[in-house]
């Protein structure tokens, strides 16, 4: 791939000299980015965000639902009404990133969701569904663009894509741990109360995974 004005022999646009082409992304970042404890700490919170999230919701969601009492009707536009906001709390989180960075708004995040989290098991009316569904759905991937543009400082804008790819792995294994973890849970317990509040606690925990991330960049060590 040719990234570089000078690969293709022109000039940068606003420019009347030559500017040299800077080094390219490593072959192999994840050689050194897994030695990094900074890694393994936004791995492991993005881990706990794929638990509280689609693998949680996605599968239980409406189960846990119909067992309080609403209909299906209901669940189901509960869940639409997530999505939809979810689309304005994503954005939404790419902006507010850039005007006041990224770890801050994703220690409110986490926080948000894990008190959401706890409040679940004690709505029971249509009205305080939705609300929570609002609440909730904004949050839902508004960690993404925070823990993408964290990735990118800390370790490259060159190698977001290798390195960001394995932390969505996290992602999905902590996601698989709640979609199984939940529904046995549920078969010990017969209720769902017990798989939200210890979802809301581990969101708790990522706050607090998050806060002990640095935001010094550390890409020049990852370079090659």
């Amino acid at each position: 791939m040719r990234d570089a004005p000078v690969d293709l022999e022109i000039l940068p646009y606003g420019t009347n000299v030559a500017v040299p082409a800077g080094p390219g992304p490593s072959p192999n970042p994840m050689r050194n980015v897994i030695k990094s404890g900074q890694f393994w700490l936004l791995a492991t919170s993005f881990a706990l965000c794929g638990l509280t999230t689609s693998g949680l919701f996605q599968t239980h969601l409406i189960s846990h639902g119909i067992e309080s009492g609403f209909s299906e009707m209901t669940m189901a536009f509960s869940l639409g009404l997530m999505g939809a906001t979810d689309i304005i709390g994503t954005i939404a989180s790419g902006w507010i990133c850039d005007v006041f960075g990224k770890r801050g708004p994703l220690v409110i995040y986490y926080l948000i969701r894990g008190a959401s989290l706890m409040v679940l098991p004690y709505i029971e009316t249509v009205e305080s569904l939705m609300v929570f569904s609002v609440v909730y759905g904004l949050n839902w991937l508004s960690t993404v663009p925070a823990t993408s543009a964290l990735a990118a400082d800390l370790f490259g804008k060159e190698n977001i894509g290798v390195v960001f790819g394995w932390i969505f792995f996290a992602h999905q294994v902590g996601a698989a741990i709640a979609a199984y973890g939940a529904s046995f849970l549920y078969s010990w317990s017969s209720n769902y109360n017990v798989v939200f509040m210890l979802a809301g606690s581990f969101a708790m925990v990522g706050t607090g995974i998050v806060l002990c991330i640095k935001t010094v960049p550390l890409n020049s060590e990852y370079a090659n």
